[in-house]
């Protein structure tokens, strides 16, 4: 088959959770374990609508419901990680078709980029405990922004990072606040139905919804820069 990708540079930037590991179930236990230890309701509909894709600070302050000193925010952060990490390292394992997908994007010397709301100590949970972080140019992380998705900042950083303009890049991404993060950096997106359904999603703006990597050829996804 010919390379059909696009000639100047292009970048593929990668939200994690539920992305790169398909773990949103888990993170829904642990804020939910989280959320009863504290006294504080939380349903599963909340958690999809206000917490998955955001910042540990703007999760916080919606489980209680006022702001969070940031000592605060480290200290109820790592309790909630631990219990994520707990209930998630026995089951750990790349997303079905990523590590294909990832080497035939570095087989065509595309830039890749890591984009995610997770703290630092998830991060190193992930992506050096599969390991996955030799695929990537670029990791940026919750610790290196100021504002949560959906504002653009993550990626916007990104993208600046592996030295491409925001219109030549393709966003990953499973979450609402993620998703227009990515179209408001001016990128195109993909959407994988891990946490939310096609249906969920057919209406975000996504120029692909995919259920996973499986099959994923480059060449479907460079096009997606060239297109207007």
């Amino acid at each position: 088959m010919p390379n059909t990708s696009p000639a100047l540079p292009w970048a593929a930037l990668f939200d994690m959770d539920g992305v790169l590991v398909d773990n949103t179930d888990f993170h829904v236990n642990a804020w939910l374990q989280f959320a009863q230890h504290h006294n504080r309701p939380l349903t599963k509909a909340q958690y999809v609508e206000n917490i998955n894709g955001r910042v540990s600070a703007d999760a916080m302050a919606y489980v209680f419901q006022r702001p969070i000193s940031p000592g605060e925010l480290i200290v109820l952060t790592e309790e909630k990680e631990a219990i994520y990490r707990e209930l998630y390292r026995p089951h750990l394992q790349p997303a079905p078709g990523l590590l294909d997908f990832l080497g035939a994007l570095k087989a065509q010397k595309v830039k890749l980029a890591v984009g995610t709301s997770a703290p630092e100590s998830n991060v190193g949970f992930t992506l050096d405990g599969l390991p996955l972080r030799p695929y990537f140019d670029v990791v940026v992380d919750s610790s290196m922004i100021h504002r949560g998705k959906p504002d653009p900042e993550i990626y916007l950083m990104a993208a600046s990072r592996v030295g491409v303009e925001p219109n030549r890049c393709v966003v990953f991404e499973d979450a609402f606040a993620g998703i227009e993060a990515g179209l408001r950096a001016g990128m195109k997106v993909v959407a994988l139905a891990t946490t939310h359904t096609r249906e969920e999603l057919a209406n975000t703006g996504a120029a692909l919804i995919v259920d996973d990597f499986t099959g994923l050829v480059v060449d479907t996804i460079a096009q997606l820069v060239t297109r207007t």
